[in-house]
């Protein structure tokens, strides 16, 4: 029988993850999985890596919340492993709703019972007199932001057609995923997760027309920056200093990040959960 290889992730400052994330190490050994980690844990039986030396993985665990799952996805992107999160406290969008009890984790792994779901990918490349000088990707949203406290002056693209310049705080390229993450708290729209379609909107811009944008996931979009200095960050792991004349081409990637689940689920449940959404009374058809 083949080895059976798992990532367990976990945020190294909450004491809660760390004690889920021991006591799912025993239980995942007992059940024939070898562990992996990149976090900065010591777990009995548990091997700590580099992202570049993890084996052949069949899933990743995540304890924590959505910004613990996004340092994870960075491990998991490359070989398309489903990745599942735990909730702990509180409820984000890439875990599950309520924390299922840790046996239930085991058994749903071991048995493959789980279900997966694709979430799609941004790329980007910032070109710097034409040539490229910083390129990532992004499973919430790319920022092209003030790094000081004046404004920036940002000039988009679409399509190879101009749409506006905004002196602005930034501007948020965002996939339905991220719709519920920065660009929510910036006035976008909420996207379902299988949407295909992408947010663009720029932040607290001194213009008459600062709406969101929705467009096709097949769109090319640059971000020109028109100030002596501007930062970018992707879902505010990765980060990279821009200079006047700067451009950011954005698009959606290849490559798609995979969630896992317990069970199928609905996205309006989390949403209800989330913002706490008053839906008493409701009786259903």
């Amino acid at each position: 029988m083949s080895t059976r290889n798992l990532l367990l992730v976990c945020n190294p400052g909450r004491e809660q993850a760390i004690s889920a994330a021991t006591e799912l190490a025993k239980d995942f050994q007992s059940a024939g999985f070898s562990l992996f980690t990149i976090s900065d844990v010591s777990i009995s039986g548990v091997v700590k890596c580099d992202i570049e030396s993890l084996p052949q993985l069949e899933v990743a665990v995540v304890l924590g919340g959505d910004g613990t799952i996004l340092r994870a996805a960075e491990a998991t992107r490359e070989q398309q492993i489903p990745l599942l999160g735990v909730n702990l406290g509180h409820v984000g969008f890439l875990a599950e709703v309520d924390k299922p009890p840790l046996q239930t984790i085991v058994k749903a792994i071991s048995d493959r019972s789980y279900v997966v779901d694709s979430r799609m990918v941004l790329k980007y490349a910032v070109k710097r007199e034409g040539e490229i000088v910083a390129e990532g990707w992004a499973l919430n949203e790319v920022t092209v932001e003030r790094e000081k406290t004046t404004m920036v002056e940002l000039f988009l693209e679409i399509d190879g057609r101009p749409i506006s310049r905004w002196g602005c705080d930034g501007l948020i390229c965002s996939t339905p995923t991220g719709s519920t993450a920065y660009a929510f708290s910036a006035g976008g729209p909420v996207l379902w997760p299988d949407v295909d379609a992408l947010v663009v909107l720029p932040i607290s811009a001194h213009a008459l027309f600062s709406r969101p944008l929705v467009i096709s996931p097949k769109s090319q979009i640059v971000v020109q920056v028109d100030s002596p200095e501007a930062v970018l960050s992707a879902d505010s792991l990765r980060n990279f200093m821009l200079a006047n004349g700067d451009r950011v081409h954005i698009t959606k990637d290849s490559h798609v990040v995979r969630l896992a689940h317990l069970s199928g689920g609905v996205f309006s449940d989390r949403l209800v959960a989330k913002f706490k959404l008053p839906v008493e009374g409701w009786r259903g058809e």
